[in-house]
């Protein structure tokens, strides 16, 4: 019987894969369903407060950071998915009042919302809030009518329609104080010869926190060729003293004759 040399069959690299694979999901799902695990998991929260009446003055978080112990598999749904749960509604009764809220009641009231796991803490000792009290605010829109910049001989001949009139501000009222009394719009086209009617911007102050009912005004009038150039005024003339009268000079010879006598 003739001898052979037996040589050990390699190991196939995907086969190796799928072995290292299929450990890796039964050690995970072992792990999961173990209790008492230990994460710091981002919470979607919303504070509610009267919208119509106040403004937060800075961003309030989306987010807060809490430290939570539970089983494995409830842990890891609440670190993977922390958006499709619904979010803690943290109530502010009076928003100027309240500067931060206090992260332990924070934490109790996550207690009694999240009952399948424990709320050990939220991170960060306060949150802290800002709010203003919303306020509105009409400011009148002029155009600047000396800075139009007309071609010679020509003149504006109709009056300057101005749409719209008046633009409301709403906002932090801190901030409206600031506002101008008048918003100047200015014509910038330069040696007009023909009517005008364009959209403009309007140079308003840009902030996050305000809201303008617009940004553009429409504005429009009639320019016409003055065919005869005015005339210039007459010099002034100067005033003469008024001559006085007989009777007048008579008149006061005698109260001075009168006054001599006393």
């Amino acid at each position: 019987m003739p001898l052979t040399n037996t040589q050990p069959r390699p190991v196939q690299l995907p086969t190796l894969v799928l072995c290292l694979l299929a450990a890796a999901v039964i050690w995970l799902l072992n792990a999961l369903n173990k209790n008492n695990y230990t994460v710091s998991v981002q919470y979607p929260i919303e504070f509610v407060y009267d919208q119509k009446l106040y403004v937060p003055t800075t961003p309030l978080p989306k987010t807060i950071s809490v430290s939570i112990t539970g089983n494995g598999w409830k842990l890891f749904r609440k670190s993977w998915l922390p958006f499709r749960s619904q979010p803690i509604r943290y109530s502010v009764p009076r928003p100027l009042e309240t500067k931060y809220i206090n992260t332990a009641s924070l934490a109790a009231s996550m207690t009694d919302h999240a009952n399948d796991v424990r709320v050990n803490f939220v991170a960060g000792d306060t949150l802290t809030l800002n709010f203003d009290r919303l306020a509105a605010q009409e400011v009148p829109i002029v155009v600047d009518s000396t800075g139009i910049d007309l071609a010679e001989s020509m003149v504006v001949s109709s009056l300057i329609n101005v749409n719209p009139r008046v633009i409301r501000f709403e906002g932090p009222a801190r901030l409206l104080r600031a506002m101008p009394d008048t918003i100047k719009v200015k014509i910038p086209a330069r040696r007009l010869t023909q009517s005008y009617d364009e959209e403009l911007r309007l140079p308003i102050p840009r902030h996050p926190l305000i809201r303008a009912s617009a940004d553009q005004v429409s504005v429009s009038f009639e320019v016409a060729e003055l065919l005869q150039p005015l005339p210039p005024p007459p010099p002034p003339q100067p005033v003469k003293p008024a001559k006085s009268t007989k009777s007048e000079k008579t008149g006061r010879s005698a109260k001075a004759k009168s006054v001599r006598k006393k």
